[in-house]
């Protein structure tokens, strides 16, 4: 079992640029892929972006691609989310999530660890 917890959330303007990290415990982040989702008010969560546990395999959702990205260290545990040319719409609470989810990404329900969240909000 791992514990991740998010940190470097936020306010930012518009065209900024924060970076996320996911510090994991307990059992070493090398044995899984990671996640990361964000949720707004009033809308469902959303995928926004995968590493799998290695770092050669990255996914994004269409709304980041070219903005975000996503980049891990194993030998510190920690995984990041480097988000360039924000928008107030990328406001959101971000989370990171480890599991196992190959082929599968996207999928928040295959993602057994979550951390608690971290605030993100882009003003315009």
């Amino acid at each position: 079992q791992v514990q991740v917890v998010e940190s470097g959330g936020g306010l930012v303007q518009t065209g900024g640029s924060l970076r996320l990290s996911c510090a994991a415990s307990g059992r070493t982040l090398r044995s899984y892929d990671m996640g990361w989702f964000r949720h707004a008010p009033g809308k469902e969560r959303e995928f926004v972006g995968y590493i799998n546990w290695s770092g050669v395999s990255t996914y994004y959702a269409d709304s980041v691609k070219g903005r975000f990205t996503i980049s891990r260290e194993n030998n510190k545990n920690t995984a990041y989310l480097q988000m360039n040319s924000l928008k107030p719409e990328d406001t959101a609470v971000y989370y990171c999530a480890a599991g196992t989810v190959v082929g599968h990404a996207t999928v928040d329900s295959l993602y057994p660890y979550w951390g608690q969240g971290t605030q993100v909000t882009v003003s315009s």
